[in-house]
Formats: C-alpha cells, structure tokens, sequence
C-alpha cells in the first residue's frame, strides 16, 4: 500500500509539471526565434543539385536555434547556412518526460531509458547538445538530421523513439512551413539556375545525372539508417 501511495504521488507530481509548463512565445521571425521548433535552410552546393536536402536545426523553448554544424561543434543562436527558409512546430504534449521508469507516457519505456530520457524539452537538447561534442561531422553519416533526430528520441516525440535523418527530412518536407516567398526562392533559384544550365550546355544527359544524383543519395540514407547498424548515426 505504501509503495503503491508512493507511485500515486509520483505520477500526481509529473502530471502537475505538465500543466505547470509555461506557454510558448509565438515565432519571431524577425528576431529568429522559434520555439520548439525544427528549423531548415539550404545547404550551398548540396541543395543546387537536390533541394530537398538542407541544413537542419531544433530550437529550444525561448526559440534559440541549435544545430550540429561541425566535428565537436554544436553552434547556438547562429543558424550556420543563413536565416531559416522552413519551420515546423513541434507539440510538448506529445513529448514523454518521465520521472521514473513507470511514468512513461510512451509505449516504449525501455527502449526510451536506452536512448536518454529528458524531464523536459530544453533538458533533452542539453543532452543531446553534450552528446554530439564529441562526435565528427559527415555529410554522409553523422549531420544535422542526426542531431535532430536524436533530439527527438530523447523526447520520445510522437511515441516514437525511432526518428533518423530519413523521416525527420520526411516530416520536414511535407509538412514544414515556408518563413515568406523570398526564402522559397532562395531555396529554389540556385537549383533553376543549374538545371537550366546543364540542360543548354550538356542536354538531357544532365537530368539523367542529376536524377541519378539525388537517387544514390536516398538509397544510401536508406542503406546506412535501416540495413547496416549505426552506418549513420541518430
């Protein structure tokens, strides 16, 4: 009975933490400030020839952006690849913060203590921050998807302490917003400027390239998340 009164006031106090969570500011995009958002740029060169892929950060509660943007380097307050072009808001609410091993809110309780738990949003970026110290930057294998992604397992966000640089670009890409029409046409125009380029001087071969480009690109993100073990990192 003891025990069990224990565990009830346990899991009252966590409950309380969640309505005692302040409300977020709204997004400044004046002031750059985005809170608990995941931000996107493009990336120079990388985004000319497939401007799906980019550069990504996560920001924390008060809208400053982090984002792992060299060997041992995790900048703050400094987008590195220039002003954000895309932002999603991210839901606290669906985030698990868990006091003790049973007051998981995920399904995934064992697996979540695996990839770090956080008591809050800012905890597990602090985490993640410390952890990607002492990591190399790749293009190919440990970048920002990864930083983000691993965020995001820590916070067990949406239940799930499965996100890697794949579907964290997925969920970027279908559903992130544009910040005004000037950053979609900076996202856009490098790539316009290639394509038409390429096609004058060299005709369809470049597509051919280009398409096959952005292919090897997928399938090895696909190769190194899902068929050979920490290939790439997240």
């Amino acid at each position: 009975m003891e025990v069990k009164a224990a565990d009830d006031i346990e899991d009252a106090h966590s409950k309380s933490m969640l309505l005692e969570r302040w409300p977020l500011a709204p997004v400044d995009l004046k002031r750059a400030r985005f809170p608990c958002c995941i931000v996107w740029t493009p990336l120079p060169i990388v985004s000319w020839l497939a401007p799906f892929m980019g550069h990504l950060g996560i920001c924390r509660e008060d809208g400053t952006i982090l984002d792992f943007s060299g060997s041992n380097f995790v900048s703050v307050d400094n987008f590195t690849f220039g002003a954000v072009a895309r932002y999603i808001q991210l839901d606290r609410d669906q985030c698990c913060f868990p006091p003790h091993l049973s007051g998981h809110t995920c399904k995934n309780r064992y697996k979540h203590l695996e990839r770090g738990t956080a008591i809050s949003w800012d905890d597990a970026l602090r985490s993640s921050t410390q952890h990607f110290q002492h990591h190399s930057y790749n293009l190919l294998t440990c970048n920002s998807h990864s930083f983000v992604a691993n965020c995001l397992n820590r916070l067990a966000y949406s239940g799930s302490v499965s996100w890697n640089p794949l579907n964290i670009g997925a969920l970027v890409l279908l559903r992130a917003r544009w910040v005004d029409p000037t950053s979609v046409l900076r996202s856009f125009f490098p790539f316009a400027v290639v394509l038409a380029l390429g096609i004058f001087m060299v005709g369809p071969p470049f597509l051919l390239g280009l398409a096959s480009f952005s292919l090897l690109l997928f399938i090895w993100f696909v190769f190194g998340t899902y068929c050979v073990k920490n290939l790439v990192e997240w």
